[in-house]
């Protein structure tokens, strides 16, 4: 039975361990709808457990999550999330258009809505020129892009993207984050790690991860000035110090 929240995203009391490794303690998640919502800390911090868990790919050890008002892991709920991975999901054997047709399906697309949406995302992307290129012949960055394309492909309402913009040029990183505000004003929900401090920066709400935990979470303006900080970096420094006395 689904229950009604107020917020897009929810996660209540999550707890997960691989073996010794209790790599979530006691996440606690409200993101709001029409958000780019940022998930802040470095590398082995949690982030790509816990959106894992969001998205329905991961079962919690305890604790609930849900999407859109259905306990997560729902496979309905899942076919209307853009969820894009750490490490590229593609067949690299296949073309681009290939890929894109593949994910297409999956996701319930008509060939007809395919036809019209494919160049679309690849123009967006900046991959028009590429489209039948196999993947196997893309740069690294050229296959994050395409990584966020069939993310983007099937409009869905939620994004969760996990270090999208890794390997990518500054220049398209720009255009990258126009078309995340984009999708935003039109009211799309996107969550977005990272561990880049400009990047977090960028997003409406932040939460600050460290250790499997939440350590704070707010406004990038509001995180400096709690603490009277002169930059997020610094405000991180912080926010991790108070862990590590307590």
């Amino acid at each position: 039975m689904a229950e009604t929240t107020a917020t897009c995203i929810k996660l209540s009391g999550i707890n997960k361990s691989f073996g010794s490794q209790h790599v979530l303690k006691d996440i606690d998640l409200h993101i709001p709808f029409g958000q780019i919502y940022g998930l802040l800390g470095p590398s082995g911090c949690g982030k790509t457990t816990m959106v894992k868990t969001m998205v329905g790919i991961l079962e919690a050890d305890s604790g609930q999550a849900y999407v859109l008002d259905t306990l997560m892991p729902d496979l309905g709920i899942m076919s209307q999330i853009g969820y894009m991975a750490q490490s590229d999901a593609l067949y690299t054997s296949l073309s681009a258009d290939e890929n894109l047709s593949f994910f297409g399906s999956i996701y319930g697309m008509s060939r007809a809505e395919m036809k019209l949406r494919i160049p679309e995302v690849m123009e967006i992307m900046s991959l028009g020129a590429d489209m039948r290129k196999p993947v196997y012949a893309y740069s690294g960055g050229m296959k994050r892009r395409l990584s966020l394309a069939t993310a983007i492909l099937h409009n869905p309402p939620v994004l969760v993207l996990d270090e999208p913009t890794v390997g990518i040029d500054p220049l398209l990183r720009q255009s990258i984050w126009a078309e995340l505000n984009r999708l935003c004003s039109d009211g799309v929900t996107i969550l977005v790690t990272t561990h880049v401090m400009d990047e977090a920066e960028k997003c409406h709400n932040l939460a600050m991860m460290r250790e499997g935990r939440i350590i704070a979470r707010g406004t990038a303006a509001d995180l400096q000035s709690e603490v009277g900080a002169g930059s997020l970096e610094e405000a991180f420094i912080i926010y991790g110090g108070r862990i590590d006395e307590s």
